[in-house]
């Protein structure tokens, strides 16, 4: 999602200016205006590509904002004003991004905002989800299972979340370790046994000499070569970061083979349960749509959502809507439907996210167990391909002395 700049203007007369994080600027205007702000202007940050970096490493750690959660639905419980509670957990805190939103946030419910505004003047740390959970929480007055809701989505989603890059971590050292392997091969070993054949002055099989000559290709260019890439790379990550790029890009990674499956099931596994989150929540069916569809994190999917939305909005079933978004499989747009009818949607939304979740991590399994020998394979053909190519010349020594 995007960073944006808005205009506001608020039902006390104050202009304000604000930050938020927004999947399409049309969503996030539409959610201001449901918010009570008048919007004059909503205007993308630039250079996105350059603030990415730092603006990650600025959020607050999903770990620690997991925690403050825990700590606070305990002291709900218990019956403690808002006030004694941020006080309370502020005693507690350790230094950082959490801590300094905390001592903010008191000084602004001191004065007599309520906690959702208070949270959402810091809407760049604080994900607009939980915002709009307590929001929610406070015209409903449950803020206690609202509270609740959020931690189990955000427990799950994190459970996921490891499953899949505990799933990614083997292959990735395997390309590592195969990658290096062979750039050892040609950048060092390679030139060693190359001297000692021009040494002997013998004449050289096709495959050696062609091996040597890529070989001195390689080292001859290879810094020029570590700086085209790099080029390459910071061109491909600005382009990237326009919304054709990145609408491009998402469209290619869900038509990759096998993979492509993988990326829809993610995204729309996740995007699922935090539908279901802030629906549990009280927040009405279009703004919870509008607000779940930036945790897809892709441009394409997006986009189909999006219309999807606007399908809602003229009346249309939501069942209906993701047919025609074509994102979800057959079994999953049926539960949709038997939940609409039955006026168990929030329970079916969660039942499909299990689904979905359950069907990503089988596809998983299923590609790390065939990626792993297929990168053996392809290590073992390249290193073996090298290693013999450097050899057939002892070969063919050996066969003319005997």
């Amino acid at each position: 999602m995007a960073l944006y700049n808005c205009k506001l203007g608020a039902s006390d007369g104050k202009i304000l200016y604000r930050e938020f994080e927004a999947a399409e600027p049309e969503m996030l205007q539409r959610n201001l205006e449901d918010q009570g702000f008048f919007v004059f202007e909503v205007k993308k940050k630039p250079f996105q590509f350059l603030l990415d970096k730092g603006f990650k490493r600025r959020r607050i750690d999903n770990r620690s904002f997991l925690t403050f959660n825990q700590e606070m639905l305990v002291l709900i419980k218990a019956g403690m004003p808002i006030m004694q509670i941020l006080d309370t957990m502020l005693e507690r805190q350790d230094s950082g991004n959490l801590t300094e939103i905390l001592r903010q946030v008191r000084e602004d419910v001191k004065g007599g905002a309520a906690l959702s505004v208070a949270l959402e003047k810091h809407g760049r740390f604080i994900p607009h989800l939980y915002i709009a959970s307590i929001r929610a929480g406070e015209r409903t007055g449950d803020l206690v299972n609202t509270i609740r809701r959020y931690i189990q989505y955000l427990k799950r989603a994190d459970v996921i979340r490891k499953k899949v890059v505990s799933a990614l971590l083997y292959p990735a050292i395997l390309v590592t370790v195969a990658t290096m392997a062979v750039t050892l091969l040609l950048l060092y070993v390679v030139p060693t046994f190359s001297q000692v054949y021009a040494d002997a002055g013998s004449q050289l099989p096709a495959p050696t000499r062609m091996l040597i000559a890529f070989t001195a290709f390689l080292r001859h260019f290879f810094p020029f070569a570590v700086l085209l890439a790099i080029a390459a790379a910071f061109s491909l990550r600005s382009w990237v970061a326009t919304e054709a790029g990145r609408y491009k890009v998402d469209k290619f990674k869900l038509s990759i083979p096998l993979a492509g499956d993988v990326f829809t099931k993610y995204s729309v596994a996740g995007f699922s349960r935090t539908l279901a989150t802030v629906l549990g929540s009280g927040i009405p069916i279009i703004e919870s749509l509008r607000m779940s569809i930036g945790t897809l994190n892709n441009r394409f999917m997006e986009k189909r959502l999006f219309e999807a939305v606007k399908y809602v909005e003229e009346g249309g079933r939501l069942s209906a809507a993701f047919e025609r978004a074509g994102i979800m499989p057959p079994l999953a747009l049926r539960m949709l439907g038997v939940g609409e009818a039955t006026g168990a949607l929030v329970d079916m939304l969660m039942d499909v996210s299990d689904y979905l979740e359950d069907e990503l991590e089988e596809r998983i399994n299923i590609l790390t167990t065939a990626i792993e020998p297929a990168i053996m394979v392809v290590m073992g053909v390249v290193i073996g391909g090298i290693i013999i190519a450097m050899y057939l010349p002892v070969f063919k020594i050996a066969g003319t002395v005997g």
